[in-house]
């Protein structure tokens, strides 16, 4: 005789039967309440596995009017930069039970609109986002018309209108500037400049405020653009001038990978004749050879701090918008001829 199985799904009542408490206590251990003896609480999960228990929180979110999912909605998930901050998103989702629907914009402003569309028919309790390039008071207007709780991290449309999360770009650049200079660097040139969004605006004006602080020159300037390129043209041109540079702080650390290799297919030694700056800390810059000094920005702890602030937005509509700026770390390694350092 075959033994037959059923598909239907394993009540708590029948949990409760099998393990010979309440049904009501095995509710509580659903809720890890305090109130249930660790003896029994682990008596219950045991049946709870064996027997295939599923929790039905749709059934919960119902009752508490929360999904506990929320939308993380990226320009470039391609990108190092931003599986870190993810990770840390993650961590606090994790520490919340809340579960995140990733959507990847690829910096396309009417992609990035479809997809706040579908999160919010997926009844997602909030948003963090980092808007695509182009993005513009629309997409606050979208938030809010979808009324969609959110978080702007690393670049913002609006400094008023919602919580946001940032490295300080600015001040990152200027300690990489100052660190140069007290090298003996006096000819940097900055790579990547681009006027697409906030967090690009931010890190050329760091640029241009340190060069004019220390007096240098202030037309050593290389623009970037998608897929972190930059003119190479122009950088060859630049190279190759009466007065060339004598070091490079970079947009990302990507770009200032790319830039080592353009130096040493040219015959120059990254370290010793010209020194190079990244921006992110990403694992790719102390593994390279010479190891790249870089600006941390901490993609992750911007990724946890993004989800606090979204889980508070969730817990209290109505409380004051918040703005969390976190200072970076400059990492000397030997792109600039120095052993590392924290400064």
């Amino acid at each position: 005789m075959k033994k037959s199985f059923s598909l239907a799904p394993v009540s708590l009542l029948a949990v409760a039967r099998e393990a010979g408490v309440s049904r009501a206590t095995a509710s509580l251990v659903l809720r890890e309440s305090p109130l249930v003896a660790t003896e029994t609480r682990e008596r219950v999960q045991e049946v709870m596995k064996r027997l295939g228990y599923i929790y039905n929180r749709g059934a919960a979110n119902l009752r508490q009017n929360r999904t506990h999912t929320i939308g993380l909605v990226l320009p470039n998930i391609a990108n190092p930069f931003f599986s870190e901050l993810t990770a840390g998103v993650d961590e606090i989702n994790d520490t919340n039970d809340v579960v995140c629907f990733i959507a990847n914009s690829n910096e396309s402003v009417d992609r990035q609109a479809r997809q706040l569309q579908r999160l919010r028919e997926h009844n997602v309790d909030g948003v963090i986002i980092c808007p695509a390039v182009g993005s513009c008071q629309t997409l606050l207007d979208d938030l809010k018309r979808l009324k969609l709780p959110f978080v702007q991290a690393l670049r913002q449309v609006s400094s008023d209108e919602s919580d946001y999360v940032a490295a300080d770009y600015a001040t990152g650049i200027e300690k990489a500037v100052t660190h140069l200079v007290r090298t003996g660097r006096r000819r940097i040139m900055f790579v990547g400049n681009m006027n697409v969004h906030s967090a690009a605006q931010a890190r050329c004006e760091g640029f241009m405020r340190a060069v004019a602080l220390h007096h240098l020159p202030q037309t050593l300037i290389v623009s970037g653009g998608a897929e972190n390129t930059y003119d190479e043209a122009m950088f060859d041109t630049l190279l190759n001038s009466s007065d060339p540079p004598d070091s490079a702080i970079c947009y990302n650390d990507i770009m200032a990978l790319n830039v080592m290799n353009r130096l040493q297919a040219h015959g120059i030694a990254v370290g010793k004749e010209f020194a190079v700056i990244g921006m992110d800390d990403l694992p790719q810059a102390s593994a390279s050879y010479p190891a790249l000094t870089t600006i941390g920005t901490g993609p992750c702890d911007i990724g946890r701090a993004a989800a606090n602030l979204l889980q508070a937005r969730l817990e209290n509509p109505e409380r004051s918008r918040e703005h969390i700026i976190l200072s970076p770390q400059l990492i000397i390694r030997a792109s600039c001829g120095q052993n590392a350092y924290l400064g």
